[in-house]
């Protein structure tokens, strides 16, 4: 029921912009940046990528609306011209998100959102521009697997030893199932199967579903919650709320924290450990090619490691 009220909220912003007439998309979409309307423009973005895709999920909208919003603010606040930046405008942004310390996924996730801003804009013929066309973050010289720290196995056990019960739901959504934020905080009971031992994650990454299997202990754990009515959610809140409820419990134990997304790697890394071959990784994982899951591989193989010990 949540999913589809969402999608009927899309559709709905959607067609509200895609109804107008030419002439007055451009009006209001120019009146928008010169009134430095934050929420129409982001409004805009919003249903001019539905309409291209046909789709966009929660986590999207979230990633797009922060680039574009964080952008806009920079602009307005150094009195640029939003509708014909100039090149070193839009390139002086990305060096100074380098230096405030983002990293370049980071940075490549706002630059996501301010080219999708301006998709929409030449949309609406506002601008013919494109500023962020050639514009990139510094590449990243970490190996894949360096950016995909797992927490390792003391640590979350540490965790769970102190959690309380919703919170060990949530590790174990992450930390067995291999749930994504956005997939944790959006499950619902009618999501989840436990006489099966499965849940449904719908609407995953890229408009996806999969069916996932359950541990016996996060079974068990769902059980003491409590089955509610279908459309509750199991943890609900938002995937902000929930890195923070995680960094809060890392803080209280002493466990450095990764990010909620490193319990994903330890799921994978877990599985790579157990000895299950990359096609089983991916597949519970919902990765979409089999050699994202290889990335796993490097920190479950301890044999290297092991072997310059003992010399």
């Amino acid at each position: 029921m949540t999913l589809n009220l969402y999608r009927q909220d899309q559709l709905a912003l959607s067609r509200t912009w895609v109804n107008l007439p030419p002439d007055e998309r451009r009006r209001r979409t120019m009146a928008a940046v010169a009134d430095q309307d934050l929420h129409t423009l982001l409004d805009l973005l919003e249903a001019h990528h539905i309409r291209t895709h046909g789709h966009i999920s929660a986590e999207t909208v979230r990633k797009y609306r922060l680039g574009a919003r964080v952008w806009l603010t920079a602009a307005w606040n150094s009195a640029i011209n939003v509708l014909h930046p100039e090149p070193e405008d839009t390139d002086l942004w990305v060096r100074q998100l380098e230096t405030a310390g983002k990293s370049p996924a980071s940075v490549g996730v706002l630059l996501a959102g301010a080219r999708a801003l301006y998709a929409a804009l030449r949309w609406s013929k506002a601008t013919t521009d494109t500023p962020f066309t050639d514009v990139k973050p510094k590449k990243d010289r970490r190996r894949p697997w360096d950016k995909r720290q797992p927490y390792p196995d003391t640590d979350v056990q540490r965790l769970l030893e102190v959690a309380p019960l919703e919170m060990r739901v949530l590790l174990r959504l992450g930390g067995i199932a291999g749930l994504r934020a956005a997939e944790i905080t959006g499950l619902t009971w009618g999501d989840v199967d436990l006489d099966s031992g499965t849940l449904t994650v719908l609407n995953g990454k890229g408009g996806k579903t999969r069916r996932v299997l359950l541990s016996a202990s996060l079974i068990e754990d769902l059980r003491e919650l409590g089955v509610k009515p279908r459309q509750f959610h199991v943890i609900g809140r938002t995937p902000e709320a929930a890195r923070a409820r995680l960094r809060t419990l890392c803080t209280r134990t002493g466990v450095p924290y990764l990010g909620l997304h490193a319990l994903r790697h330890t799921a994978g890394t877990r599985l790579m450990r157990a000895g299950f071959q990359l096609q089983d990784v991916a597949e519970h994982l919902g990765h979409s090619d089999v050699q994202t899951a290889r990335t796993y591989g490097k920190w479950a193989d301890e044999r290297l490691r092991a072997h310059f010990k003992n010399i």
